[in-house]
């Protein structure tokens, strides 16, 4: 696995995001940790699933960098390929403060635009191996 997402596991909106992530990851490029997990506690990630800090944190295994807020989002477009990574490249030609404006507004509202996540569905064999606590 190239990269390990890491999202808020309490938010329905970003467990959808996942799961849609996951659909369109043909090659496997990702694999997925909620930021409230073992790992996220290893790497001191927890802080970024705090109620207002909404960022999802990327962190690529081959050399350990982490990218977080629509530098994450980048990042993955350019994991996924294909017509993902054409939009990554348009979306990073904006400067880094107004994207990540747009982002921490998405962010501050994501369990309004989705709700609390109390409820989870039941996920298959091959998204289960992909996850990581």
């Amino acid at each position: 696995m190239a990269l390990v997402l890491f999202f808020d596991g309490d938010c329905a909106f970003c467990s959808k995001s996942v799961r849609y992530i996951y659909q369109l990851d043909a090659k496997g490029a990702v694999e997925f940790a909620p930021l409230q997990g073992v790992l996220a506690a290893e790497l001191d990630l927890r802080k970024h699933a705090e109620k207002g800090g909404g960022s999802m944190v990327i962190l690529r295994q081959s050399d350990g960098v982490m990218f977080t807020k629509s530098d994450a989002i980048i990042e993955l477009g350019k994991a996924l390929g294909g017509v993902w990574a054409a939009l990554a490249r348009a979306f990073s030609l904006f400067p880094s403060l107004a994207r990540h404006r747009v982002y921490d507004l998405i962010a501050k509202n994501r369990h309004m635009l989705a709700g609390k996540g109390n409820q989870c569905a039941i996920p298959d064999k091959d998204f289960m191996a992909r996850m990581r606590n």
